[in-house]
């Protein structure tokens, strides 16, 4: 099973003197796209006011721009450890024990903007960017990231993926067609039998729903063999549209 992850907008400061390398990163084939952003994100970031407009940020976040700024030679941490917020509060790598990390490790991409799909031990620097911006010089990062992701997805071929992507993020990149996959929407249903998605509540299960995995670390390699782990768990998930399950909390 290998499951795709979301990043969030807010990060932890600081890491090992150690710059990120893009080919040890997984999912290797995507070094150049890797390359291509990084180096827009670097040359936006030498005008402040430039970069602050492209990235929409605000007074109090202009400071993430030197992330941008020293994106080649910063600090790096595995990049579960590096993303903060609700789903990776829930998650909460920093206190797993060794096996469930190394489990995470193997079973969990993180699809950022800049560096496309890695894994969550990754070593990454921390930095500012969003899947809906357009840098200057390349094109939209939906056009620079969906083809190549697709591909470098296609040739790791997992048996089955487990997809907990933003729709956002998730357009930077689709599962390749013939490899099993899901989409996964987190809902509640009301006491009148309605069901509703729910937001912060979708990053909280999430990040749960991936803690649980790591430290039960089950050999579920199709979705069927997932979902009777989840019921298994305690957790409740049913079908919900073509190609999608609803987890319901």
């Amino acid at each position: 099973m290998l499951i795709l992850l979301p990043p969030s907008e807010t990060k932890r400061a600081g890491g090992r003197r150690a710059p990120v390398d893009f080919a040890s990163l997984a999912l290797p084939a995507l070094a150049p796209e890797r390359a291509l952003v990084t180096d827009a994100l670097v040359a936006l970031s030498a005008d402040a006011d430039a970069a602050a407009r492209v990235l929409k940020l605000s007074e109090r976040q202009r400071g993430e721009i030197a992330d941008n700024a020293a994106l080649r030679e910063a600090p790096t941490m595995p990049a579960v450890d590096r993303y903060t917020g609700v789903l990776y509060d829930a998650l909460d790598a920093p206190s797993l024990p060794a096996p469930a990390r190394k489990w995470l490790g193997a079973h969990v991409l993180i699809h950022s903007a800049p560096f496309g799909p890695v894994a969550a031990t990754d070593p990454i620097p921390a930095y500012r960017l969003a899947a809906g911006t357009t840098l200057p010089g390349i094109p939209p990062l939906r056009r620079v990231w969906a083809d190549a992701v697709t591909t470098a997805l296609a040739e790791r071929a997992p048996s089955f993926v487990l997809d907990l992507r933003s729709e956002a993020y998730a357009a930077l990149g689709s599962v390749p067609e013939g490899i099993s996959s899901v989409y996964v929407r987190v809902v509640t249903q009301g006491p009148d039998g309605a069901v509703r998605a729910l937001n912060h509540f979708n990053k909280h299960a999430k990040g749960e729903l991936v803690r649980a995995l790591a430290t039960d670390r089950p050999r579920a390699t199709t979705l069927a063999g997932f979902r009777r782990w989840a019921g298994d768990a305690g957790w409740t998930v049913r079908p919900g549209a073509p190609g999608e399950i609803d987890l319901v909390v």
